[in-house]
């Protein structure tokens, strides 16, 4: 029998918290979001259109997944609490159009970081078209998450992604933003940044203490030139490695001679008492370019 209330609904919830003996895991990060129109405007954020391929991490309950299945799109979901899936499989539209809900579902119980797309993937999704992820993230795990999705072989269509809003801040700062880091670098080097809605605690069960924020990122048209991504990284995270310092200080570890440092310093045309986050993407590609690769 359909359920006419939606799962996102704070009385459908409870009432699955309560029929499920359903407790929110602090170590999961765990809290239902339990507002309609947030849920829908994650929905109406990631441009959800029927047919679209989408991957979900951390299902939950599946407030989300029930609409992202109700606007049309397929969903692979990665869920690390094996006391979901039970629910999932209960509480989810049994048929979505004239799809069984094995058709447009499919659940694997496996964090996501251990992820291999393509296999995982195989036969549930065709690889050739594009594939979008949407997700609610755990406040103790977005920020690897973010850097796994953004360093991955898959090419996402976009990545429509609810965090903490003080990590959502520090995608889209600038240069000389205290948020500005390895994070804001790794993901604009790949993406563009948009600040879709601001999600308050209220709207979730149980309530944190902060506000929520979701971030669409896009693949850029055109990407810097970076030869190895990996040293890139590495090299940006080296120079972010003690922020209050200055660039001269924290680039010691990897240029060792004074007078390379000196010279490197003096052709990116900044004061060598400039810190880190003053750097632009380009400065950083200029740096790491100069570095041997490990």
């Amino acid at each position: 029998m359909a359920n006419n209330i939606p799962i996102g609904s704070p009385v459908r919830t409870r009432a699955i918290i309560n029929r499920y003996f359903v407790k929110a895991k602090k170590n999961l990060g765990q809290n239902f979001l339990v507002d309609q129109a947030a849920i829908l405007g994650i929905v109406e954020s990631a441009d959800i259109q029927p047919g679209d391929q989408v991957i979900e991490i951390g299902p939950g309950i599946g407030s989300l997944t029930e609409q992202l299945l109700l606007a049309g799109a397929k969903v692979f979901a990665y869920e690390v609490d094996d006391s979901l899936p039970e629910i999932l499989h209960n509480e989810l539209p049994k048929k979505i159009g004239d799809a069984p809900l094995d058709e447009r579902f499919k659940l694997i119980l496996k964090d996501v970081l251990k992820a291999n797309f393509e296999e995982d993937l195989a036969g549930f999704f065709d690889m050739i078209k594009p594939i979008k992820v949407v997700a609610n993230l755990p406040y103790y795990i977005t920020t690897p998450i973010i850097f796994a999705l953004a360093e991955s072989d898959l090419h996402f269509a976009s990545l429509t992604l609810m965090m903490q809003k003080e990590v959502a801040e520090r995608l889209e700062a600038k240069p000389g933003n205290k948020e500005y880091g390895p994070l804001t670098i790794s993901v604009q080097t790949e993406m563009n940044v948009k600040l879709a809605l601001e999600v308050k605690s209220s709207s979730f069960m149980p309530r944190p203490k902060v506000d929520s924020a979701v971030v669409v990122l896009t693949p850029l048209a055109e990407k810097p030139a970076i030869n190895d991504r990996k040293h890139f990284i590495w090299v940006v995270k080296m120079c972010f490695s003690q922020r209050r310092k200055t660039l001269n200080n924290n680039l010691k570890t990897l240029i060792p001679d004074n007078d390379q440092r000196a010279a490197l310093i003096k052709e990116l045309g900044v004061d060598p008492r400039v810190r880190p986050e003053d750097l632009t993407i380009e400065q950083f590609i200029k740096i790491a370019s100069n570095i041997p690769a490990k």
